[in-house]
C-alpha cells in the first residue's frame, strides 16, 4: 500500500517533484526527496518481498520517526497519524525478520543445504 500510495507517485514524477519537496533533516530537498523515494519506492518493495528486510526496513524507521516527529511535529494528530501507523507496523520487522515465507528465508535455506536426515 504504502509503495502504491505514495511511492509510485514519486518515483514517477521525480524531476518535478524533487526541487520543492520538504526539507526536515536540513539536507537540501533534492537530497531529502531522495531518500524519500528510495524509502517509500525500493524499500517497500524489498519487504514485500522479503528481501534484505532488515536493512530495508532501517531507511523506512527513519523516514517514518522523521515525518511523525519532525515534519508533522506541529500538526493535529490527523495528519501524523500515518507515518505512526507506518512505522508501527514496520517497527517490529526490524526485530523479527520476514519470517519463514520470504525470499530471505529462502536464500539461507539453500546456502545451509539440504537438511540433515535422522539418523535410521
Amino acid at each position: 500500500m504504502l509503495f502504491l500510495g505514495h511511492g509510485w507517485g514519486k518515483l514517477t514524477h521525480f524531476s518535478e517533484r524533487a526541487g520543492q519537496f520538504a526539507d526536515p533533516i536540513h539536507l537540501g530537498s533534492g537530497p531529502s526527496f531522495t531518500l524519500v523515494v528510495f524509502a517509500e519506492g525500493i524499500c517497500t518493495v524489498l519487504v514485500a518481498f522479503g528481501l534484505l528486510t532488515r536493512w530495508a526496513v532501517i531507511p523506512l524507521v527513519i523516514f517514518f520517526v522523521v515525518a511523525g516527529f519532525i515534519q508533522h511535529a506541529d500538526d493535529p494528530w490527523s495528519r501524523k497519524e500515518l507515518a505512526f501507523l507506518f512505522l508501527v507496523a514496520f517497527l517490529p520487522l526490524l526485530f523479527t525478520g520476514p519470517g519463514r515465507y520470504s525470499l530471505d528465508a529462502l536464500i539461507a535455506k539453500k546456502k545451509s543445504g539440504p537438511a540433515a536426515s535422522p539418523p535410521a
